[in-house]
């Protein structure tokens, strides 16, 4: 039996398909969707197009477009994330993206593998699905880290520019184009819809209810309360960028205490792959009258089920909320 040739393959193939999709994603929207890009993104459309209305327009369609799709069955499952990601991808084009990278993860399991047509199916189908809801979630986390920890430094940023006597539009808007992506290109628009007359405090509750981020709710609060009612808002955010630094300093302190469980729950359910691989490299033909037995399949299902458990119940364990 060659179940370890297969093994590696089946890796390979997943990690081609990760490759693929962002490759595609790079190469359609150019560099500047990327989120280590120094220009951020909205400056770099506006200086192509020169139309701002047109330039904002077109990134809020983008922001909400998933969000509007969570009916879709099969979508479902990714909006939310592709929403936090913010995916330029339209949710048809994700899909055709899922049915296109499944044909080729078909195309090289059928190359590569000897095993049977159905079991081929769903495992393309698998990579296909799997992969591009792994590259959502892996960008998703990404981009939320990333708008975490800029987010005390543009509120620091609006406070020095309001204490010199700038509005405070004017102060979103020197956020928007001094700060690096992907709070830049997120508070480029709040600017842009200020301008031409949404209230920022509603557009700031929008933000943070689709990013569904509770530190952009405190802002958004804190600026509405503001405008109702006056006050120094420049004292108020800077009040509200230390509670934030230190709500961040907190929550990395968990995390660290916390990686130890979090880690001995993936060792635990990595552990039985790792052994099984081990053994088919040793002794390819271990489990091969194991394989004849009726109840080896739902034996492996069982087992399978029991460590994706183990990873939820062990992340639900460690997910302690700041």
């Amino acid at each position: 039996m060659a179940l370890n040739a297969e093994v590696i393959i089946y890796g390979l193939i997943f990690i081609g398909v990760l490759v693929l999709v962002e490759g595609i994603y790079l190469t359609v929207f150019g560099r500047s969707i990327s989120l280590n890009n120094r220009v951020n993104r909205r400056l770099e459309m506006l200086d192509k197009t020169g139309n701002r209305e047109e330039v904002m327009e077109k990134l809020r369609k983008e922001m909400q477009q998933h969000l509007k799709a969570r009916k879709v069955p099969l979508y479902s499952i990714l909006s939310n994330k592709a929403q936090k990601a913010a995916i330029a991808f339209t949710p048809k084009q994700l899909i055709l993206l899922m049915i296109g990278v499944s044909i080729l993860a078909f195309l090289g399991l059928t190359i590569g593998t000897g095993t049977a047509l159905p079991v081929r199916i769903l495992v393309s189908i698998g990579m296909g699905v799997g992969g591009i809801f792994t590259w959502i979630n892996m960008k998703a986390g990404k981009r939320m880290a990333l708008l975490e920890e800029q987010l005390p430094d543009a509120i620091e940023l609006m406070v020095r520019s309001l204490r010199v006597g700038h509005p405070f539009s004017s102060a979103v808007a020197i956020v928007a184009s001094e700060v690096s992506d992907p709070l830049a290109t997120e508070f480029g628009i709040i600017a842009d819809e200020a301008t031409y007359g949404r209230d920022m405090g509603e557009a700031l509750k929008d933000m943070a209810e689709r990013l569904d981020m509770q530190d952009v709710r405190f802002l958004a609060v804190a600026v509405t309360i503001q405008q109702q009612s006056g006050g120094n808002l420049a004292e108020i955010l800077a009040g509200l960028a230390k509670v934030i630094r230190a709500r961040f300093r907190l929550f990395r302190r968990v995390k660290a205490i916390t990686a130890e469980a979090k880690w001995s729950g993936n060792f635990l359910s990595g552990f039985p792959l790792f052994a099984l691989m081990g053994i088919q490299l040793l002794k390819p033909d271990y489990y091969d009258e194991a394989m004849l037995h009726p109840f080896f399949i739902p034996a492996v299902l069982v087992v399978g089920t029991f460590l994706v458990l183990n990873l939820i119940v062990m992340r639900a364990l460690v997910n302690i909320k700041v």
